[in-house]
């Protein structure tokens, strides 16, 4: 590996010691306004491509993390992740697509209602955030994806998310099974609550 450049180090430095994802202005700001800290990041992560760790971009925000292959190495002593119900999922889905969205939207497009916890549940994942109020009578609030939830699936962006052929191709929106969900709404209803009471 050749000798890297004091601004690359510097970069480097910064971003490891963060405890946080940073963006480029702010990795500018903390080395006083220096320049082409973009070249220099783009080059640490040529530099760590393959290693246990890497450097990776999501959204506008740079960080480190374990490399993808290994981080099954570190999961031995951590708490298993709550798993999310089918209304969770789906709700999660809905912002994710169509964020910004309120709770009457994302019924709308489910077809049914959604309990509070199953939003509160996305929210303690960090998953989704308040997203401000949408400008209409009783201006009801607006719920948004998180960094956190692109860092989770893996994504750069919300431009990743897979598309409707890639969805199809995948079996995930055949025709039957899409009329067996909306056969069995009410059923998932209560799955909802059930996971909600567990959940409290």
């Amino acid at each position: 590996m050749k000798q890297a450049d004091d601004l690359t180090r510097a970069v480097e430095a910064v971003l490891f010691a963060a405890t946080e994802p940073m963006t480029v202005e702010a990795i500018r700001v903390q080395l006083g306004n220096a320049d082409n800290v973009r070249a220099a990041l783009e080059e640490i992560q040529a530099d760590f491509a393959g290693r246990g760790i890497e450097l990776v971009r999501r959204g506008d925000r740079w960080h480190f993390q374990t490399a993808g292959d290994m981080a099954h190495l570190l999961r031995r002593d951590r708490e298993e992740p709550r798993k999310l119900s089918r209304a969770g999922i789906e709700t999660l889905a809905i912002i994710a697509y169509h964020e910004p969205a309120t709770r009457a939207e994302i019924e709308a497009i489910r077809g049914v209602q959604i309990s509070k916890g199953t939003l509160d549940v996305l929210m303690e994942a960090g998953w989704i955030r308040p997203a401000g109020r949408r400008e209409v009578p009783g201006r009801p609030l607006l719920y948004a994806t998180t960094p956190e939830f692109l860092a989770h699936f893996g994504l750069a962006s919300r431009r990743d998310l897979p598309g409707m052929e890639d969805l199809k191709a995948a079996g995930l929106l055949d025709p039957i099974d899409l009329a067996l969900d909306h056969a069995g709404e009410h059923d998932d209803e209560n799955v909802e609550v059930e996971n909600t009471d567990e959940q409290a």
